[in-house]
């Protein structure tokens, strides 16, 4: 027989009993939706997971710290931080200065009217803020210029006016359309550091605002109320000071501590393990992650195997609806056989009618898997709190996300994946729920089915 031929009658058998049919396929569909709704469930609750911990940090960052300060304790210097870079999957690694506990005055305004004494300073090597995630809210990246700064979104606010009453001198970055004294981004501001002692001794750096950066206290401090330097700068100011105090500065101890990315998520494992065997301590998100992920895996594995039972029953029905259309039909596979028919015909035949019905199926579980998943997922955001403004909601969402990225309100998410194997494994459940009856149908005599009432 023809292509054409066993699809005109794989279609005219399926329409001759058209109820029989139908509850047949919506059995396949019922199958269907349980395995996408399960999956999209524990995808979701995965999604959910993923996005509580990114809101508690980058799950990418691993932070390097030294273990002691003894001679034999692995020191955080150029040579060690050149291994780490080289480990597979690190994408960006850099020394993390502080100076929090230096004396440090800065000055803004005409004649240093506007004067913050505390301030949360850090040294990043050039580039390394943007490769961290560190976001601005406005100006540039600038990486060359010497003295130049990244200032945390409300630094400005740290500042008091040394010509009002000490206790009005501050504005409350808190208040309603609070402004700061001067604009950050336009006002150059002069950094002031002391000896720490009563000789007075004192040296000023004149710093150069680059840009704002949105506040992140996952990132630390210094994105809301505080200055980030280029690494050599900073260290240059904290030798300055320690010459002033009548310190030596020695940098062959390193820094006391590092923040490393990784490529992607998967990689931080490893690359911890690789830093520790170097003698250093770590800390990342992985360590919360990882168990929650394999719990989230298991829900998934479980509601999957749920929905797989239905489609199961499915299966059965088909092949109960193809064992009686045989019977129904043995005279005319009889006929067939009598004229001709090749074997592998009628065998062609029964699989691609159940085949059909399990394509049927499960293209139609799909399309009300979407319904229903849109429907749970707006029921969510309204429970909610009624709106995805707040959340970032996209409005594909509601149906599928095809990268898994972002954030979001949903709780049941369809990948196109998820989507696609569904349809696929429906029709295969129904050519092998169809294999049985074929092999029977092939197996009937030619004569005693051509005899059979």
């Amino acid at each position: 027989m023809k292509h054409k031929d066993l699809f005109r009658v794989c279609l005219q058998n399926l329409l001759r009993h058209k109820a029989r049919t139908l509850l047949t396929v919506m059995g396949v569909v019922l199958g269907c939706c349980s395995v996408i709704i399960m999956i999209s469930i524990g995808i979701g609750m995965k999604r959910s997971q993923e996005q509580a911990l990114s809101m508690m940090g980058d799950l990418t960052v691993i932070n390097v710290y030294r273990t002691g300060k003894s001679k034999k304790a692995a020191k955080l210097n150029a040579k060690a931080m050149a291994a780490i870079k080289a480990i597979p999957g690190v994408q960006a690694a850099t020394p993390k200065l502080t100076a929090d506990q230096l004396p440090i005055n800065v000055y803004a305004g005409k004649g240093r009217r506007y004067h913050c004494i505390y301030t949360s300073v850090v040294g990043l090597e050039p580039g390394a803020a943007e490769q961290m995630g560190y976001r601005l809210i406005e100006g540039k990246w600038n990486n060359s210029g010497q003295d130049h700064v990244l200032a945390g979104k409300d630094f400005a606010f740290l500042f008091e006016d040394t010509k009002r009453p000490s206790d009005r001198n501050m504005r409350d970055p808190w208040e309603k359309d609070a402004e700061p004294y001067f604009d950050i981004m336009k006002t150059p501001l002069t950094l002031e550091i002391e000896s720490g002692k009563e000789d007075g001794k004192k040296q000023t750096v004149e710093l150069t605002v680059d840009g704002r950066m949105k506040e992140d206290y996952s990132k630390g401090m210094e994105t809301s109320m505080g200055l980030v330097f280029r690494l050599d700068d900073l260290q240059r100011i904290i030798e300055a000071q320690q010459k002033l105090a009548g310190k030596k500065p020695d940098r062959r101890q390193g820094w006391e501590n590092a923040i490393v990315k990784a490529e992607t998520i998967r990689q931080v494992a490893e690359i911890e393990t690789q830093i520790k065997k170097m003698g250093f301590s770590t800390s990342s998100m992985e360590s919360i992650r990882r168990p929650m992920e394999q719990e989230a895996r298991q829900k998934q594995l479980m509601l999957g195997c749920l929905g797989a039972i239905s489609l199961f029953v499915a299966a059965l029905g088909i092949t109960n609806t193809m064992i009686m259309s045989i019977s129904e039909r043995t005279r005319e596979i009889g006929v067939m056989k009598a004229l001709g028919c090749h074997v592998r015909d009628v065998r062609r035949l029964f699989l691609l009618e159940a085949g059909a019905i399990g394509l049927a199926g499960g293209i139609t579980g799909m399309g009300v898997s979407f319904l229903i998943s849109a429907l749970m997922n707006l029921a969510a955001a309204a429970g909610i709190g009624g709106g995805f403004s707040s959340g970032g909601f996209d409005g594909a969402d509601l149906f599928f996300s095809p990268d898994m990225g972002g954030l979001s309100t949903a709780v049941s998410i369809i990948p196109w994946w998820l989507a696609l194997s569904a349809v696929l494994f429906s029709t295969l459940i129904g050519v092998g729920a169809g294999y049985y009856p074929a092999r029977r149908a092939v197996n009937i005599p030619a004569l005693e089915a051509i005899k059979h009432d």
